[in-house]
C-alpha cells in the first residue's frame, strides 16, 4: 500500500466573467511510498498547491482519483492520520506557543492528557522550549516555522505535508530541521515536502517529482535526476601522451584533458572500460573514476527549459 497515490488526476478552474478554463493538473499520476521523504518541485503555477489541496480534501479534482494510506479521497477519517504545515501560516498573536499547540491539538481530537505530555516534547524537539510562554506575535520567522512544524506533528501523524518548512530559518536551524525529518522517517512516517530551496530537497529526499504546467515531467531518486548519463571525470597523475590522444581520436573517444583529470563522453560501460584499458596501455596512472553529476537545481532548470521550448 502506498502512502499517497494519484491516478490521472486533473483539475480545471474557471475564472473571470468569460469562464476561461485554466488547467492546474493534467492527468497527474504519482505514487509515494510509505516511510520515504518525497520532494515535489515545480515553478510557480505548476500545480503543486492544487495537488496538495486535493490530497488534503480542500478541493476536489475535475477527474481522476487520489488516495492516502489506501483511503480514497475525500475521506474525513484519514485526516486524523495527516499532519500539515502550510506556507505562510499564521496563528493568533495573543496566544503563546503552548496555547497554539494546545488549540490545534484539541482541534485534531487529541486528548488533554496526551497533549500535556506531547506539547513539551514537541517544543523540545523543534527547539523552542525557552519561548513556550512567549506570545507568538513576538516570534521571529524562524521561530514561527519551528512552531508550525510542531503543530504539524501534534496529532502524531503517519503522513506529514510540509510546505516550505525551512523558509526564514537560518542555516543551523535548517540543518536541525533536516535532522528532525530524518528522525520522523526512521519512525516510519512519510514526509511529503514542497520547497523552493532545491538544495534542501536534494539533501533529504529519497525521491523527487518535477511538475510543470500540471504535468509530471520526471520522477526518481536524487541520484537518478542529477547524474549525467554519458560523462565521466577520470583522475590522472600525469599528462596524456600525444600517441594516446591520437589513438583515442581514431577510436572516436571524446576526451577533454585537464591538469589533473580528463572529462570523457562515454556511451556505455564497455566504452568506459575500453578507455581505462587504453590509459593503462599507455601507462597513465588512474587516480579516480567519477560519474559527472549536476545539482538538483541544474537538473530542474534544464528540464523546465526543455519543456518550455517543446
Amino acid at each position: 500500500m502506498h502512502a499517497i497515490q494519484s491516478d490521472s488526476l486533473s483539475k480545471v478552474y474557471r475564472t473571470g466573467i468569460s469562464k476561461q478554463h485554466i488547467t492546474a493538473l493534467d492527468g497527474f499520476s504519482l505514487e509515494v511510498n510509505k516511510g520515504e521523504v518525497f520532494g515535489l518541485l515545480g515553478p510557480n503555477g505548476a500545480g503543486k498547491t492544487t495537488f496538495i489541496k486535493i490530497l488534503l480534501s480542500l478541493t476536489r479534482p475535475t477527474s481522476g482519483r487520489a488516495s492516502i494510506l489506501g483511503k480514497e479521497l475525500p475521506d474525513n477519517k484519514v485526516k486524523e492520520r495527516i499532519g500539515y504545515l502550510p506556507e505562510n501560516h499564521r496563528y493568533p498573536g495573543y496566544l503563546t506557543g503552548v496555547q497554539v499547540l494546545s488549540l490545534f491539538g484539541r482541534l485534531s481530537g487529541v486528548e488533554n492528557a496526551t497533549l500535556q505530555k506531547r506539547i513539551p516534547s514537541l517544543m523540545a524537539l523543534v527547539g523552542i522550549t525557552e519561548w513556550r510562554a512567549m506570545k507568538v506575535k513576538k516570534y521571529s520567522k524562524g521561530m514561527m516555522q519551528r512552531l508550525g512544524l510542531a503543530q504539524a506533528l501534534i496529532n502524531d501523524p503517519e503522513v506529514v505535508f510540509l510546505d516550505e518548512p525551512t523558509d526564514g530559518v537560518d542555516p543551523v536551524g535548517r540543518k536541525e530541521i533536516r535532522g528532525i525529518l530524518l528522525d520522523l522517517k526512521n519512525q516510519g512516517k512519510t514526509i511529503f515536502l514542497n520547497s523552493h530551496l532545491l538544495s534542501e530537497v536534494e539533501l533529504i529526499s529519497d525521491r523527487v517529482a518535477i511538475l510543470d504546467r500540471g504535468k509530471l515531467l520526471k520522477v526518481g531518486t536524487v541520484e537518478e535526476l542529477t547524474t549525467t548519463g554519458s560523462q565521466y571525470q577520470i583522475g590522472i597523475a600525469s599528462s596524456l601522451p600525444e600517441d594516446l590522444k591520437t589513438e583515442a581520436a581514431a577510436r572516436s573517444m571524446h576526451l577533454t584533458p585537464g591538469a589533473e583529470f580528463i572529462t570523457a563522453t562515454i556511451e556505455n560501460v564497455t566504452a568506459l572500460n575500453s578507455l581505462i584499458d587504453l590509459l593503462r596501455k599507455h601507462r597513465v596512472e588512474i587516480t579516480s573514476v567519477v560519474k559527472v553529476k549536476s545539482s538538483l537545481e541544474d537538473s530542474f532548470i534544464n528540464l523546465i527549459k526543455r519543456e518550455v521550448a517543446s
